[in-house]
C-alpha cells in the first residue's frame, strides 16, 4: 500500500520532469490521486504510462496556452492547445463556474485537449460553490455503435454532481459503455477473463478476452446488445460526442485522437484534439439553496428507504460507494498492482527520481 502523499509527490515530479510548470503538474496530479482515492484505479496510476508515452511521442503540449476562443455571458469554447487533459479540463470547469456566478449557469465546450481522467472530479468542483456540476468527455474510439463492428465512439462518460443539505452530495459518474477501458487494461494485466457483454470480437461475437480490442475487436455501448438496450447507450454516447466535440470544434467520434501512444492518429481530422463539455448551475438561480437542499435530503431519504432486493442490505445513492472507498483508502493506503508499479519504476528510473516498489 502507498500513502496518498507518496504517490502525489511521485506523480507531480513525473509531470514536472516532462516539463510542466509546478502549477500544471499539481493540477494534473490532483486528478490522478483523487481517482485512486475514490476507487477509480482504472483512471489513476495505471494512466501514468499512457501520458509518459504520449509525451515521448510528442503528442501533448506541456506548455499550453489554454484560452477562451469564443464566448457569451454564460457560454464559452475553450481551446486546450494540446494540453494534458486534466489541465485543460480543470481550467474549463473553473470558467464554467465563474460564468455561473454572474449568469446563473455556465457552459463550456472544450477542444484541443487530451484524456482528462475521471469525469466526476470536474462535476464535483461545483459542489463547494452551491452549484450543480456537469462533466462529459469523448475518448478513444474503441466502441462500436449498435449493430456495428467498427469502433466509432469512446466510452464517453457522464458525471452530474448535486449538493444536498445534511447528507453527502449526489455524485453520478458513469461511462456510456458497460465498463471503462481502463478496467479492461487492469483485467488484462491480472490475466483475468471478463464477463460477456462488455466487448465483442472482430466479427461482433461477444468475447471474454480483455485484450480483444488489440485483436480487431471493440467495446460495446451500455446495454451490451440491442435486446438489452444498447441503442440507448449508443444515444447517450452520441449526445456526449456532439456536446463535447461537434459543439466545440474538436474531433468527433472515430476522429478523436487516441490517448494511447501505440494507436495511430488518423490522418483525417475534423477538428482540434479531444473535446469535453462542462456545466455549472447555481442553485439560487432556481430557488433558495436551503429549500433545494432540504428537498434533496428528502429525495435521498426516500430512496434510501426503498426496500432492498434479496441479498442486498440497502439501496445506494450515487456517490455512496466512492465516498466509502475514499474514507477507507485514505486510511489504509492506495493499492497499486505490481505490473503498474513496474511501469512506474521504469518511468522513475528514466527521469532519475525515487520510487519504491512494495
Amino acid at each position: 500500500m502507498y500513502r496518498p502523499e507518496y504517490l502525489e509527490k511521485f506523480t507531480r515530479e513525473v509531470f514536472e520532469k516532462m516539463g510542466c510548470s509546478p502549477e500544471d503538474a499539481k493540477m494534473a496530479t490532483d486528478v490522478f490521486i483523487a481517482a485512486e482515492l475514490r476507487g477509480y484505479s482504472s483512471h489513476g496510476m495505471i494512466r501514468i504510462k499512457d501520458y509518459f508515452q504520449l509525451w515521448q511521442a510528442g503528442r501533448i503540449n506541456i506548455k499550453p496556452d489554454v484560452r477562451v476562443v469564443h464566448e457569451s455571458p454564460s457560454t464559452a469554447v475553450v481551446d486546450g492547445d494540446g494540453a494534458i487533459g486534466m489541465i485543460a479540463a480543470t481550467k474549463s470547469m473553473q470558467i464554467a463556474i465563474e460564468k455561473a456566478r454572474t449568469a446563473g449557469t455556465g457552459w463550456v465546450s472544450t477542444r484541443g485537449s487530451n484524456h482528462y481522467g475521471f469525469a466526476g472530479y470536474y462535476s464535483m468542483m461545483a459542489l463547494k460553490h452551491d452549484m450543480i456540476g456537469i462533466s462529459l468527455t469523448i475518448a478513444n474510439p474503441l466502441v462500436a455503435p449498435t449493430f456495428s463492428i467498427e469502433p466509432m465512439l469512446g466510452t464517453n462518460p457522464i458525471s452530474v454532481s448535486v449538493p444536498a443539505g445534511k447528507y453527502p452530495p449526489f455524485v453520478s459518474d458513469f461511462s456510456t459503455t458497460p465498463i471503462a477501458r481502463g478496467k479492461l487494461a487492469i483485467a488484462a494485466k491480472k490475466g483475468e477473463k471478463i464477463p460477456l457483454g462488455w466487448v465483442q470480437d472482430a466479427d461482433g461475437v461477444p468475447s471474454d478476452d480483455p485484450d480483444i480490442i488489440t485483436k480487431g475487436g471493440s467495446m460495446v455501448t451500455l446495454g451490451g446488445t440491442a435486446q438489452h438496450g444498447s441503442h440507448k447507450g449508443y444515444a447517450l454516447s452520441a449526445i456526449v460526442d456532439i456536446l463535447s466535440a461537434v459543439l466545440s470544434g474538436a474531433n468527433f467520434g472515430p476522429f478523436c485522437p487516441p490517448s494511447l501512444a501505440f494507436l495511430p492518429v488518423k490522418e483525417e481530422k475534423v477538428g482540434e484534439g479531444t473535446g469535453h463539455f462542462f456545466g455549472a448551475m447555481r442553485i439560487d438561480g432556481f430557488q433558495k439553496p436551503e429549500v433545494f437542499k432540504a428537498q434533496m435530503d428528502k429525495w435521498i431519504e426516500t430512496f434510501r428507504a426503498a426496500k432492498p432486493a434479496k441479498g442486498h442490505d440497502r439501496v445506494l445513492i450515487p456517490g455512496d460507494i466512492e465516498r466509502e472507498r475514499e474514507a477507507q483508502i485514505s486510511k489504509e493506503g492506495i493499492n497499486v498492482i505490481v505490473p503498474v508499479q513496474k511501469e512506474m519504476k521504469e518511468i522513475a528510473d528514466f527521469f532519475g527520481i525515487p520510487f519504491e516498489m512494495n
